[in-house]
């Protein structure tokens, strides 16, 4: 069992930048991958980021790529996304997510474990 708890979500202008917090505690969270996903009114939960649970590989969606860095902090179990030059477009409700199995995975149905989510706005 995972509990995960995210935080950094807020309001800001287009062009800013916000470090989404995603802190896991549990018997296996030290070595879950862990992955972003995000949920705009009206629309499906997509992908935004992943990463093993060893932190050495990183995978983005198209629309973030660039602009958007995973992380994780094996020592606090905690992991990060930084998000820059946000758009209006990237608002959303953002989950964090891990699996019980080793391997990344990059759909939600995936995932065994979700966070309350944390809502970013993006004004324009």
């Amino acid at each position: 069992q995972v509990q995960l708890v995210e935080s950094g979500g807020g309001l800001v202008q287009a062009g800013g930048s916000l470090r989404l917090s995603c802190a896991a505690s549990g018997r296996t969270a030290s070595t879950s991958p862990m992955g972003w996903f995000r949920q705009a009114p009206g629309k499906e939960r997509e992908f935004v980021a992943a990463i093993n649970w060893t932190g050495t590989n990183t995978y983005y969606a198209d629309s973030v790529k660039g602009r958007f860095t995973i992380s994780r902090d094996t020592d606090k179990n905690t992991v990060y996304l930084q998000m820059n030059s946000l758009k209006p477009e990237d608002t959303a409700v953002y989950y964090c997510a891990a699996r019980s199995a080793r391997g990344v995975y990059l759909a939600a149905g995936g995932y065994d474990y979700w966070g309350q989510g944390t809502q970013v706005t993006v004004s324009s």
